[in-house]
């Protein structure tokens, strides 16, 4: 009986150092990250989807929910989620993930970041403080991001750590690669002129070598009118562009009224994981997204 008994306990015990972590990523990109870093030891929730605007999203009775059960969270920061994320972390009385907590992590502490204002106004628009957020647009950041999640999950699972490094070391030798194949055949873009409907591409553009000529919003987060649109035209007129990129989750209005008056083509980006059918996965989010811009270029 007491052999049974001590049988049972030693099994529980077992299965607790084997529990999964409860991971709550704010993105998508950040959900596929963890995946490839932690495999079955991590139960991932993912916030938002790809057809939303991480901006703007609704701190809803479930996400208090779900972050109040996580070990972790992955998010970009960088004042990315501010409009929600701060309420959905008070509500849920978690202490273990509040920012500054181990249990909490930025994925743009670990990246140089771009358009750091150096003064602030609120007539500016939706300017963030640290710099531009959308920094899952630069394949090359994922590699520090990637050593810097997997020190956070060694640091909350480190029972595990073992399992963390050797799938780090996987994920580092096949990115490498895979970013040395979508190089090379991003090498057509460098110089390519184009324009954006949201300040969202700088560090695409920074790694492919595209120039931004314009921007279809007049403020971050503001929609174009149509006084806007046609200064945007007559800029196109002194400085021509080759296409205009938009996300997969914003309106393809503002795109679709410049391609057809200046004749450029319209390419929509997946930008995150599950934005399109083809980028189910990180590899596949880049794979896609070098292929429509290849194609927009021509």
């Amino acid at each position: 009986m007491y052999k049974m008994i001590f049988s049972l306990v030693l099994l529980s015990f077992s299965s607790l150092s084997h529990a999964a972590l409860k991971v709550f990523a704010c993105e998508p990109e950040w959900a596929a990250l963890t995946q490839e870093l932690a495999g079955d030891q991590a139960n991932i929730y993912t916030a938002t989807g790809a057809l939303q605007d991480p901006h703007r999203v609704e701190a809803r009775p479930s996400l208090i929910a779900k972050a109040r059960r996580a070990d972790l969270v992955v998010c970009t920061g960088a004042e990315l989620e501010m409009a929600w994320l701060p309420v959905v972390l008070r509500e849920s009385g978690n202490a273990r993930v509040q920012p500054g907590g181990d249990g909490y992590f930025e994925a743009a502490s670990a990246v140089h970041m771009l358009e750091v204002p150096t003064s602030l106004d609120r007539g500016d628009g939706d300017v963030h403080t640290l710099g531009n957020p959308h920094i899952q647009t630069d394949a090359r950041n994922f590699l520090p991001i990637a050593s810097a999640l997997a020190q956070r999950l060694m640091q909350n699972d480190p029972a595990n750590k073992a399992l963390y490094q050797q799938r780090l070391g996987a994920f580092e030798q096949r990115w490498r690669a895979a970013l040395a194949r979508w190089e090379k055949q991003a090498a057509p873009l460098k110089g390519v002129a184009v324009v954006v409907q949201h300040k969202g591409f700088p560090y695409l553009s920074n790694w492919l070598g595209l120039h931004e000529v314009a921007v279809l919003e007049p403020k971050p987060g503001m929609e174009p009118s149509a006084a806007w649109l046609s200064q945007v035209l007559d800029t196109l007129q002194r400085h021509p562009a080759k296409m205009v990129l938009r996300a997969a989750y914003q309106s393809d209005r503002p795109a679709a009224w410049i391609t057809q008056r200046a004749t450029i083509a319209a390419v929509e980006l997946p930008y995150t994981v599950g934005g399109s059918d083809a980028a189910q996965d990180l590899y596949g989010l880049f794979d896609d997204t070098l292929a429509r811009l290849l194609k927009g270029a021509q």
